[in-house]
């Protein structure tokens, strides 16, 4: 199964990075890549939420179970549904000098065995172009 991780320092505090990540339905605001997050369910530490992104022409859906842990400022999530047979992954956050290093994980599989040696390596590299551009979006963001 195809793992990305994806890495960037912020120049700002751990909890001002969390914070924005966990209103998720914020994010195409200013990541480009995202067409829209919707919350479809909020409780205390998780929320359902419905994506819909493009990466590299292609439009993918999904929904997925998102896990806050306030307290470390971590972030999971797992698709519950979608375009891809697996999709979980987790924001990581740790302070660094003078900022946050922000990690991105994405753990993903297509679900076509036959065609698996073909697409997860071309799929890899796309997921990992939106992570990066994800990541990018969101230093502007937290250091405006």
């Amino acid at each position: 199964m195809p793992y990305v991780e994806v890495s960037k320092v912020v120049n700002v505090p751990k909890s001002e990075v969390y914070e924005i990540l966990k209103e998720m339905e914020k994010y195409p605001q200013f990541m480009k890549d995202l067409k829209s997050v919707k919350v479809l369910e909020r409780h205390a530490n998780t929320t359902l939420t419905q994506w819909e992104t493009k990466i590299m022409g292609n439009t993918i859906k999904w929904v997925e179970k998102d896990i806050f842990d306030d307290e470390n400022h971590h972030i999971s999530y797992h698709q519950r549904s979608g375009d891809l047979h697996k999709f979980e992954g987790e924001w990581i956050l740790k302070e660094e000098a003078g900022g946050t290093r922000v990690t991105l994980t994405v753990d993903f599989e297509i679900g076509v065995p036959m065609l698996a040696g073909l697409l997860n390596p071309v799929a890899k590299l796309m997921i990992k172009d939106n992570c990066e551009n994800m990541l990018n979006a969101l230093k502007l963001k937290t250091e405006q």
